[in-house]
């Protein structure tokens, strides 16, 4: 049974391995209410995972640590077990999907740990993971599914409390459940009148939908495998060990509710992070930022912490979230024109946008189509922008000016 007195003794046992991450203020996220971001991406290993992992770790008997340990996940639980298990003096061995980003293979082990690349799907690194803890008498570090792992995770609780102790409400990335469990269970046991929101992307909502239908919904996004946004965890197997016949009792009692958030909701998010505060979240560490930006619980007119749980994210997907996130904020805009072919055109387009600050990143000129007259030609424009009023006023202008905008 999870108790307070575990929190606390997980704290203690923490105190000289983990970071205490620092609480920043961050007014721009909403200018409507008062957000702080914990940054659990700036933890060593760069997530949250770590807090539970090590405590687990440490609580285990000197006969299971002289076995070993084995775990199995696409991220940053297996660089949490791996620097756990390092620490503590132990083998650890991780199963990972044969499609995890390379960079993540890469840093599990270079904290220490031996890794199996499974083919597949997490699905498949999992049951390989727990085929060997039969046959060679490992322990199983779940990311969640454990009452170890959740205090671990508790202890980021009692640090808000005592880095913000007026806070109104608390917002938590959801994917297992392990973190908004620990989360959501130390702060209600010592300040029930705060709030508690968990975030989970729009395409693995596992956590909205059990809730709402009363029974586990084992969701996964097609995909798996760390290839999108929802990286993290978010979307693998069901929730929390309370998430099992308790679980109904369990959220009403200590989560207020949980919300989705869409991917390009969350790369505005991570764009915003970048920006604001120079900070790096992956997808699902920024879940919780983008329901404070969207208004998707009651933030206004509070004091609202947002827990950026994690910054492993895959450079490639980054790249690919900064020019959605541009697309998204107004930032950035692609104009197809329909044009006579005849010299100054292309002149006349450019000085429009010129004389409206708008700077073009690409021009793709297309002189034969089907759909175009035998004179006519297409031009594709890639401008920076400073926000969607300014993509309304060049559109405008190039419209008054006798072009014909095509979507």
């Amino acid at each position: 049974m999870l108790t307070l007195d575990k929190v606390y003794h997980a704290g203690f046992v923490l105190k000289d391995v983990i970071r205490k991450t620092d609480l920043i203020h961050a007014p721009k996220i909403n200018s409507e209410s008062d957000i702080y971001l914990k940054t659990e991406n700036l933890q060593i290993t760069g997530s949250f995972k770590v807090r539970g992992a090590y405590y687990k770790i440490s609580q285990l008997s000197d006969e299971e640590k002289s076995k070993g340990v084995i775990a199995c996940s696409a991220g940053n639980h297996a660089q949490g077990v791996a620097l756990a298990a390092a620490k503590n003096g132990i083998k650890s061995l991780i199963c990972l999907p044969d499609g995890a980003p390379i960079s993540k293979v890469e840093a599990t082990k270079g904290y220490g740990a031996e890794v199996c690349l499974v083919e597949g799907v997490y699905d498949d690194a999992y049951n390989k993971a727990i085929q060997l803890r039969d046959e060679k008498g490992y322990t199983f570090i779940h990311p969640f599914d454990d009452e170890n792992v959740i205090a671990g995770q508790g202890t980021i609780g009692l640090e808000l409390l005592e880095q913000l102790p007026d806070a109104d409400a608390v917002i938590v990335p959801v994917g297992g459940g392990g973190l908004i469990s620990g989360v959501a269970f130390a702060i209600k046991q010592l300040r029930p009148e705060i709030k508690i929101y968990g975030v989970q992307a729009s395409g693995a909502p596992s956590m909205v939908e059990s809730l709402q239908n009363g029974k586990i919904e084992c969701l996964k996004r097609a995909g798996d495998g760390d290839t999108g946004l929802n990286t993290g965890g978010m979307g693998t197997f069901s929730p929390s060990p309370f998430y099992t016949k308790e679980v109904d009792e369990f959220c009403k009692k200590y989560v207020d509710e949980i919300v989705t958030v869409s991917d390009d909701e969350i790369s505005s998010a991570i764009l915003a992070l970048i920006e604001q505060h120079k900070l790096i979240s992956e997808g699902a560490g920024a879940v919780s930022v983008a329901a404070a930006m969207f208004n998707k619980v009651p933030v206004k007119g509070k004091k609202v912490i947002c827990l950026v749980s994690g910054g492993n994210i895959d450079v490639t997907i980054l790249s690919k979230v900064i020019k959605r996130g541009l697309l998204k904020s107004g930032r950035s805009d692609s104009i197809n024109i329909e044009l006579i072919d005849k010299p100054g055109q292309l002149r006349d387009v450019s000085r429009i946008i010129a004389d409206l600050g708008g700077n073009v990143i690409a021009i793709h000129h297309e002189r034969a189509s089907e759909n175009s007259d035998i004179n006519g030609c297409y031009l594709r424009i890639l401008l920076e922008t400073r926000n969607f009023e300014h993509i309304t006023a060049i559109r405008k202008n190039l419209t008054d000016a006798g072009f014909k905008i095509v979507e």
